[in-house]
C-alpha cells in the first residue's frame, strides 16, 4: 500500500525571517479593552488591600472617620483580598466579581451612613463595580452572551 498517493508529503520549513507571533494578535478589541480595564481595576484594588494590610496613618484616619475601629482594618483588607484573588483566577473570576460586587455594596452603604459626598464617595463603589462587570463582559464572550444575549 502506497501512503504517498493517499496523503501528500508535507514539508516543514523554518523561515527565520517570519515575524514572531504576537500573543495579542488573535485577540478581539473587546477582549483587549476588557483586559486593560481589568488590570487597572486590579491595580486599584490591590493598592487598597496593601493600604489596609500596612495601615498607614491616612488609612487609619479614613477608617475611623467611617465609624470603624483600627482593629477592623486588617479584617476589611483580608475580606477584600479574598475577592481580588477570586477575581484574578480565570476559573473563579465570575464568583470573584459577584463577591466584589457585594463588598462594594457594603462600601456604598458605609459611605452613605457616614454622610460622605454622594458622587465622590458613596457612588465610588458603584463605579468600580460597574467597571468590574464591564471588564468581565468584554473579556468573556460566554458571559456576554449570557448577560446580553449576544
Amino acid at each position: 500500500m502506497n501512503t504517498e498517493a493517499e496523503e501528500p508529503m508535507m514539508t516543514v520549513t523554518s523561515d527565520a525571517t517570519a515575524a514572531p507571533t504576537k500573543p495579542w494578535a488573535n485577540r478581539s478589541k473587546s477582549w483587549i479593552t476588557g483586559m486593560v480595564l481589568t488590570v487597572l481595576i486590579w491595580a486599584f484594588l490591590v493598592f487598597d488591600v496593601v493600604g489596609k494590610l500596612t495601615k498607614p496613618q491616612a488609612v487609619i484616619d479614613g477608617t475611623l472617620q467611617l465609624g470603624f475601629q483600627e482593629k477592623h482594618i486588617l479584617v476589611i483588607g483580608l475580606v477584600l483580598l479574598v475577592g481580588v484573588v477570586l477575581w484574578t483566577i480565570p476559573r473563579t473570576a465570575v464568583i470573584g466579581a459577584i463577591y466584589l460586587t457585594g463588598y462594594l455594596g457594603g462600601a456604598v452603604a458605609i459611605n452613605l451612613r457616614a454622610e460622605q459626598p454622594v458622587a465622590g464617595f458613596v457612588l465610588s463603589g458603584v463605579y468600580v463595580g460597574v467597571l468590574i462587570w464591564v471588564a468581565m463582559i468584554l473579556r468573556r464572550p460566554d458571559l456576554r452572551r449570557a448577560v446580553l444575549g449576544r
